[in-house]
């Protein structure tokens, strides 16, 4: 889409930027690419705008979510839409099964479809993690894929892929040690 379609939207680019950034979906994965490729915003006020509005709906959906299911399942109409969230948080929680705080960090931060803040938040409430803590690496997941979808946005595939190398390391070098804490 051109930059006159979200001009014409008539909201000022950084409401734009944190509203788009907020959705489900299109998180700061969205949002980065249209603030800095489309509407021109500078990157690094991009990137503040972006996290703020990614990290918005997550104490939401971390403190809510569970409450709201609960109200909805009594509702024969909507029992089915609260069963397929649950499946959906039981399906992406492999990683955050296995590698603990630095899997909930991975989901989070790996900027593919279906990984996110709202992917993260909906796997924390469906394993019944601690929400405080669930909050702190959520927080960690979206810093880290703001700056991989930054470097994209800003370097192209060689900057996204020297990010995801650094950032994939730490990760690496992260899980290794905790495997080894363990022995």
């Amino acid at each position: 889409m051109s930059s006159e379609f979200w001009i014409n939207l008539g909201l000022p680019p950084e409401w734009l930027v944190f509203l788009v950034s907020a959705l489900p979906v299109f998180e700061l994965r969205g949002a980065l690419p249209l603030s800095i490729n489309i509407l021109g915003i500078p990157w690094y006020w991009a990137y503040l705008i972006a996290l703020a509005g990614n990290l918005l709906p997550v104490p939401l959906i971390l403190f809510l979510l569970e409450k709201v299911l609960n109200v909805l399942e009594h509702f024969d109409f909507m029992r089915g839409f609260t069963r397929w969230i649950y499946v959906m948080g039981q399906k992406r929680s492999a990683t955050v099964e296995k590698y603990k705080r630095i899997g909930l960090i991975l989901l989070v931060a790996i900027p593919l479809p279906f990984t996110g803040a709202w992917t993260g938040s909906l796997v924390a409430v469906v394993l019944g993690l601690n929400r405080n803590e669930s909050l702190l690496y959520i927080s960690l997941g979206v810093v880290v894929a703001g700056a991989i979808v930054t470097c994209l946005c800003l370097l192209g595939w060689v900057g996204a892929m020297l990010a995801g190398l650094v950032l994939g390391g730490i990760a690496f070098t992260r899980i290794i040690h905790s495997k080894n804490q363990l022995v």
